[in-house]
């Protein structure tokens, strides 16, 4: 089943994440995923809000392809580096709508 990645990504140092995303691209494409959404262009609608430089939407095949994608070890040192050199959060969602089963409730 289809999952997505999404991303909110602030770095706080250039010299941390040199080299990323060329590293990234590679590796999203091997095992699948594909950006729809990687942008600095956003707007906060509801809630507390969460600045963010970056969001980031990736589209996966499956869960098993996206967290193969953020445990591959040639991705490793990338993350490493892009986790000490910004404030990343990424979710794993399930492209499936848990509310459209009778009676509108959560299973």
């Amino acid at each position: 089943m289809t999952h997505y990645s999404i991303i909110e990504v602030s770095p706080r140092t250039d010299d941390r994440i040199t080299g990323y995303l060329p590293a990234a691209n590679r590796l999203i494409e091997r095992h699948g995923g594909r950006y729809l959404a990687r942008t600095a262009s956003h707007e906060q609608l509801e809630g507390p809000e969460r600045g963010a430089a970056l969001r980031i939407v990736i589209e996966w095949p499956s869960a098993e392809a996206a967290k193969a994608f953020m445990t591959d070890p040639d991705y490793a040192d990338h993350l490493a580096n892009r986790q000490a050199g910004s404030s990343s959060f990424h979710w794993l969602v399930e492209g499936k709508d848990d509310l459209a089963c009778p009676r509108n409730t959560i299973p």
